[in-house]
């Protein structure tokens, strides 16, 4: 694979299945370099397999299928392609912006619902079929392209007022800032006259309707101390709009949230918010049930054993229990669980991940990536599409092997080796992901396949820290990060190295490393701290100087105590940048200028401590990008990225 070959990506997203089960809809992204963006359609299955996918929308961006309880339509989310800039640099309006549309699958042309400044959000349906909810941000008057001069002309983002900032939580990566644009319920009609039925400077999300299609519950934070800790509830209201009733005891940070299919009780996913609900950081995502008519919530999942998937995990309520995307030893696996909590049982499992799901009846329809394929939809045991297809074509995918190490106070380290086709011995990388907790896994991906397509053996795993292995297993670095984490890496990487054994094809006196957010503090931790063991390092969007970072990152004031200050730890202890004068091998710094989650005073503080001692340093810096550039920042900037790598490794291992 190289960096040329994301053009060849087709990625899956979550399904959404008919009632009766025969029928599936799925959106398909890709990218698109002649826009230097992504472009996404929607596509029709039979679940039978008995016929070819067909392509059933040709919009620009067409995404979050949702067809009706009846069956009948077909609800979605359609982006246009940002046109040209107006005035003062502001996009026309509503340009780019998701827009809520619905589609007869009978057949016929799809119909747009909205047309709000900033999109709407995935829509619900509600049971009769009849009406829609979703969440979307409302701009305060005058900012987000609402302004006009005294000519009419649109007032861009630097024209307008200030903003006076009160509480913590005021902005966020890849969105801006939030203050000023809460996210608030709409209920439309097929008509397409939404009706916001949510108010004020809170923001509420997730909504889903109530089996008897007269209530709503959604996530929202109706605290006093909202904005200034990570709290948020599980709460209901009329779907007509009316008074917001608290279901959960402020306790949680809530993710998603579902009704049981009784209507007596909301199913929902959360972490604990900790002490003084600023605590959050490194703990389990379970799943909880809280009764409708008050009372405590119930937990239906052992919190040490099981965490909801991290990006894109989702629940389901069925007749039988609550599908629930599971996070286990690098895979993602599909449970059911009862109502009343209990052992859960296993749908899908295997060295694999379940991007999306959705059932209807005993039809379970859903999208699995492997370690041969970007992903494709399985309808049990029928596979469904082939969009890799066209990727594997002109790309054979290297074997993702299995390492198992062991550190040197026992504990096991899991991860994996990428090499190269050929003989060795071969130039080592080893590679660390953010988080920190998170997980590499069971999947293609695409980082080992460009590094090892240039004749790198990739180096890649769990270390204590991550996620999927049981919230000790993630919490045993809180409050001294950098050493603990260090101990699985280079454990990782010397069972990885002995296994190619005596003279064998990976080369231990040419290593290097690299990792972005936790990765680039791990990074620079490891550059400074094991510079013995490798030859050259990339540090991208990381956390350098954790003082800095506390009060810079739009989740700093939670997170930097969470972690780094548990238990008493130190942050300038715990600061890669405290020991940037004991780094001696070639850095490259990598950074993205807008990144508001490790903002480029990282980069910058780092850069100017090595130059200063002289130590060979470049820093590479994306415009217009933030902390997300290597997963969705635009095509050219992720090929440059690759390339600069590459040239990097290529120059010093």
């Amino acid at each position: 694979m190289k960096p040329i070959d994301l053009s060849q990506m087709r990625l899956p997203g979550a399904p959404t299945v008919s009632p009766d089960g025969t029928i599936a809809v799925v959106a398909v992204s890709r990218l698109e370099f002649a826009a230097d963006s992504y472009t996404s359609q929607l596509w029709l299955l039979k679940t039978d397999g008995s016929t070819a996918p067909v392509q059933l929308t040709h919009g620009w961006h067409d995404s979050a299928p949702r067809i009706s309880p009846d069956g009948r339509w077909l609800a979605f989310l359609r982006a246009t392609k940002a046109a040209g800039s107006r005035a003062g640099g502001a996009k026309a309006e509503h340009d780019g912006a998701p827009q809520l549309c619905v589609l007869p699958l009978a057949g016929g042309e799809p119909r747009r619902l909205t047309d709000l400044p900033l999109g709407a959000g995935t829509p619900a349906w509600a049971p009769d079929s009849t009406r829609l909810a979703f969440s979307a941000r409302v701009p305060q008057e005058g900012r987000y392209g609402t302004g006009k001069t005294g000519d009419g002309e649109t007032i861009g983002a630097d024209g307008e007022a200030p903003r006076r900032i009160t509480r913590y939580f005021y902005r966020v990566d890849g969105v801006g800032f939030v203050l000023d644009r809460p996210a608030h319920l709409f209920v439309t009609d097929l008509d397409g006259t939404p009706t916001q039925v949510t108010h004020g400077e809170r923001s509420h999300g997730d909504p889903d309707w109530s089996p008897d299609g007269q209530s709503l519950a959604f996530v929202s934070e109706q605290h006093d101390t909202w904005g200034d800790d990570i709290a948020s509830d599980v709460c209901v209201m009329p779907a007509g709009g009316g008074e917001i009733r608290v279901l959960t005891d402020t306790t949680f940070g809530v993710g998603l949230c579902r009704w049981a299919p009784d209507g007596g009780s909301v199913l929902f996913t959360a972490g604990l918010a900790g002490e003084g609900r600023l605590d959050p950081v490194i703990r389990n995502e379970s799943l909880w049930s809280v009764p409708l008519a008050g009372g405590p919530a119930t937990q239906l999942l052992d919190p040490e054993a099981y965490t909801l998937a991290a990006p894109g995990g989702d629940i389901a309520a069925t007749d039988r229990g609550v599908l629930f995307s599971n996070e286990d030893r690098g895979a993602v696996q599909l449970l059911r669980v009862p109502y009343d909590g209990g052992t859960p049982e296993v749908l899908l499992d295997g060295k694999r991940q379940v991007a999306g799901f959705a059932a209807a009846g005993d039809t379970l329809v859903a999208t699995i990536a492997g370690t041969a394929d970007w992903g494709e939809v399985y309808a049990g045991d029928v596979k469904l599409t082939d969009f890799s297809a066209g990727f594997l074509a002109d790309v054979t995918p290297l074997e993702q092997v299995e390492v198992l190490g062991t550190a040197p106070d026992g504990y096991p380290v899991h991860g994996w080796v990428v090499k190269p086709a050929g003989d060795g011995p071969h130039p080592v990388l080893l590679m660390i992901h953010g988080g920190p907790f998170a997980q590499y896994g069971w999947r293609l991906f695409d980082e080992a396949q460009v590094y090892a397509g240039a004749g790198y053996a990739v180096v890649y795993g769990n270390p204590r820290g991550s996620s999927g292995y049981g919230e000790a297993h993630g919490r045993a670095i809180r409050g001294n990060v950098g050493e603990v984490s260090a101990v699985d890496l280079i454990a990782l990487l010397d069972t990885a190295l002995a296994d190619s054994g005596p003279g064998g094809d990976l080369d231990a006196d040419r290593v290097g490393v690299l990792g972005g957010s936790h990765g680039g503090f791990m990074t620079t931790w490891l550059a400074a701290m094991r510079g013995d063991r490798f030859k050259a390092a990339i540090s991208e969007r990381a956390v350098n100087a954790i003082d800095s970072f506390q009060g810079s990152s739009d989740i700093g004031w939670v997170f930097a105590d969470s972690l780094y200050g548990a238990d008493g730890g130190s942050f300038e202890q715990q600061s890669p940048l405290t020991y940037a004068g004991k780094i001696e091998i070639p850095m490259l710094i990598i950074h993205s200028e807008q990144d508001w989650r490790c903002p480029v005073e990282q980069a910058q503080r780092l850069f100017v401590a090595l130059r200063r001692r002289g130590t060979p340093a470049e820093l590479l810096l994306f415009p217009g990008e933030g902390h997300e550039l290597s997963r969705s920042g635009r095509p050219s900037h992720r090929v440059a990225r690759f390339d600069a790598i590459l040239d990097w490794f290529g120059r010093h291992l």
